[in-house]
């Protein structure tokens, strides 16, 4: 399956490709969205996958990487390591990421703890979805754009969705909720249909969540 790239806003795009963890029956989609913004001078990677050499459409995001090279790579939650360690070792960028990992998942590369509250390179801002799993989505003011890991999803074509977590309605329901203070346009999702609009992240938040 080619990698497919995709141009979102000025200084935003990002790339879909296989994730070699899907199997059949997993409760999320094969393709995985990786985010790139370039916000105050600074171009960050979102939860990078590295596009395998030789597949249909790499060498198009790997040229897009070599001219604009990221000067840091921010993981959203601890089981989106994913290739961290190829990204900064082939561009000498900072590394960001959760306090804690999982033990069988846990990159080389010393991360440096992000906390919803922190203001990362470029003015990006950790946010908190109370979902209690350490992710930390990420405000973009200037594209106008939050950037999820697995919050929300758009499973099969279908519409956004909250993935299903404990304590829904007490806790997940009123932190997305409180995000709406935020004059954003648009979200990107990891799995399912990547970029949905505000209308579409608000009509989520009433549906039953997905998954449980």
């Amino acid at each position: 399956m080619p990698v497919e790239l995709r141009d979102v806003a000025p200084g935003l795009w990002l790339w879909r490709q296989e994730n070699p963890f899907w199997r059949p029956g997993l409760d999320w989609e094969q393709l995985v969205a990786c985010t790139c913004v370039t916000s105050g001078g600074q171009t960050l990677l979102l939860d990078p996958y590295a596009p395998p050499e030789g597949q249909a459409g790499a060498a198009a995001v790997w040229a897009r990487l070599d001219a604009r090279p990221p000067a840091a790579v921010v993981v959203l939650k601890p089981d989106h390591v994913r290739d961290v360690d190829v990204f900064v070792g082939r561009y000498g960028a900072r590394g960001y990421g959760p306090r804690l990992y999982f033990r069988d998942d846990v990159p080389q590369t010393v991360l440096r703890p992000v906390e919803p509250g922190d203001v990362l390179p470029g003015g990006l801002v950790a946010l908190d979805d109370e979902r209690r799993r350490e992710e930390t989505p990420l405000w973009l003011p200037e594209q106008r754009t939050i950037v999820f890991a697995d919050a929300l999803t758009a499973p099969g074509g279908g519409p956004l969705r909250v993935w299903a977590s404990r304590r829904h309605r007490e806790r997940t329901l009123p932190a997305l909720r409180a995000m709406l203070a935020y004059p954003f346009e648009r979200v990107i999702v990891s799995h399912g249909e990547p970029v949905h609009d505000r209308a579409a992240f608000e009509r989520a938040l009433t549906l039953p969540p997905w998954g449980g």
